[in-house]
């Protein structure tokens, strides 16, 4: 698919402003959303209520009365002409560890029961499906393709705290998954799912029609911001993180949950500069680079 060479603004009533930078997910289409939504929330303008970056998109909503929607729009070109001019694209980021359970007995437990009418594939589970359209020997083939790479996090959403992952790797080289045939109406609290060219971990048990892999040892939504790592918010993705997914074992998940119990899980994280061009030109290398920052933790 084309790149769009410059976006389409399109309006929602008189409070929203939509910024369309291409029609598809891509590496360079997201992070052209998430640069301006940085560099628009460091303008500080009064009258902007909210900005949201998505995959391929960007949503402001605004106060009319205080910010004239021409003067908003007017900003917002601005930035993106000088997010696509510049030269040395760098997004301030972090790369964070996230513990799974891979193949564990509640997404298992969950997924059995929505197999008849609900599931392209009636027998086994959602590893041995995801393993089998994408070509590879067993679920243990898929796990390890889905862990050795790093992730970004390409928008939150859905429901509050749900991150959209969008795995680091050449687009040949990236597992794709279809979602189920019908959704379910369950889905436990922090399973890691995939849908399409997206992971994600859920937030929260409620529906959900992505495939289930495993589950995270830890918290992404802390409302009562009991630990330390949601002491600014009680969403704990932004928008451009990097994630590198852990497999654990059963003791290792319960020694996890005994920490988050106790208030004492800090989330293994490290700052890093995202550079845009590094990552396109050498995909493999990049990743190799990212991993090495949390290696050295």
């Amino acid at each position: 698919m084309t790149q769009q060479t410059t976006a389409r603004y399109t309006w929602g009533g008189d409070e929203f402003l939509f910024v369309e930078i291409a029609e598809g997910m891509s590496l360079e289409a997201n992070f052209i959303s998430n640069s301006i939504a940085n560099a628009l929330e460091a303008r500080d303008l009064a009258g902007i209520v909210d900005i949201c970056p998505a995959n391929a998109s960007l949503l402001v909503r605004f106060d009319p009365d205080i910010l004239p929607w021409q003067e908003l729009e007017q900003v917002v070109h601005v930035l993106e002409d000088e997010v696509r001019a510049s030269t040395n694209k760098v997004l301030e980021t972090r790369i964070i560890e996230i513990p799974v359970w891979y193949n564990d007995p509640y997404t298992n437990e969950t997924g059995a029961r929505f197999r008849e009418g609900y599931h392209q594939r009636p027998e086994g589970n959602d590893l041995d499906f995801a393993a089998e359209v994408n070509g590879l020997a067993d679920a243990e083939e898929f796990i390890k393709r889905h862990h050795e790479s790093p992730w970004l996090v390409s928008m939150v959403g859905f429901v509050a705290g749900l991150p959209f992952l969008f795995q680091l790797v050449e687009r040949e080289k990236q597992l794709e998954v279809p979602k189920y045939l019908s959704p379910r109406t369950d889905t436990p609290a922090l399973t890691v799912g995939y849908g399409g060219c997206f992971s994600c971990v859920y937030s929260v048990r409620g529906a959900g029609g992505y495939q289930m892999f495993g589950i995270a040892a830890a918290p992404i939504f802390d409302p009562s911001q009991a630990l330390e790592d949601f002491a600014d918010f009680m969403i704990f993705f932004k928008p451009g993180d990097i994630v590198k997914f852990k497999p654990v074992d059963e003791a290792e998940y319960r020694r996890i949950r005994a920490e988050v119990e106790a208030g004492t899980f800090r989330y293994r994280q490290t700052p890093i500069d995202f550079h845009l061009q590094t990552a396109l030109a050498d995909p493999d290398g990049y990743t190799l680079s990212l991993l090495e920052a949390l290696n050295g933790i």
